[in-house]
């Protein structure tokens, strides 16, 4: 009988063991940024989230604005994490820092885009979002910049621009009408506070397909 009990003790050490280590696989799964996730993305300097509308600047390129936003229930503040053109990432897979990819507004599929053209307030670099269902060009593509392996959900990371090398950026310059009280959004080319982004409330992929956190959607 002792022999039995000895044998039944193993056992369920043996499962418990095996329990935890499925338990912290997971754990290490949930707490990275995925491809195909739809998530917001929030400026840790000046506390708005990326936002877009189908709404054109009246000046510069004319294609539909990008700002900043306090409001943290907009669903205009949704953007999917997806591959650059032609190199799609395999959906559900972790993002990896320095990894190029794109970032696509939820609501119009216009991708976050920029280009050599001046932002309305700041006269920095304006940033826009261009194309049609997803597909625009490359100058969509951005890099993260980031200080591990991969790029993890609560991590301040920056997004560095591949064709121009500016940052995605916020400043405190407030829109009029008729988008007022939002904030320009904008490629500055120097790494500084001001271009310090963090997910927030989202949906997150994983390979097999299944949400792994379902905050507002």
């Amino acid at each position: 009988m002792e022999v039995v009990g000895t044998i039944r003790g193993l056992i369920r050490s043996l499962l418990f063991l095996l329990l935890w280590s499925s338990c912290e696989g997971r754990d290490s799964e949930l707490s990275y940024v995925t491809c195909g996730s739809l998530v917001k993305l929030f400026n840790t300097r000046h506390n708005v989230r990326l936002h877009s509308h189908d709404v054109k600047y009246g000046s510069g390129s004319g294609q539909q604005s990008v700002t900043g936003v306090e409001n943290a229930d907009d669903a205009n503040s949704y953007w999917q994490v997806r591959g650059k053109p032609n190199n799609p990432c395999l959906r559900g897979a972790p993002i990896k820092c320095g990894q190029a990819i794109r970032i696509t507004h939820m609501k119009t599929g216009r991708n976050l885009h920029t280009h050599h053209f001046s932002s309305p307030l700041s006269n920095n670099q304006e940033v826009s979002a261009f194309g049609e269902n997803g597909e625009g060009d490359d100058l969509d593509v951005w890099t993260v910049q980031c200080e591990g392996i991969h790029w993890e959900r609560d991590e301040a990371v920056r997004f560095k621009h591949v064709g121009t090398d500016v940052f995605l950026s916020v400043t405190g310059k407030q829109y009029g009408h008729p988008i007022r009280g939002q904030r320009e959004v904008h490629g500055m080319s120097s790494p500084n506070q001001h271009n310090w982004w963090r997910t927030m409330e989202g949906v997150f992929i994983q390979p097999s397909q299944e949400p792994l956190r379902h905050d507002e959607l």
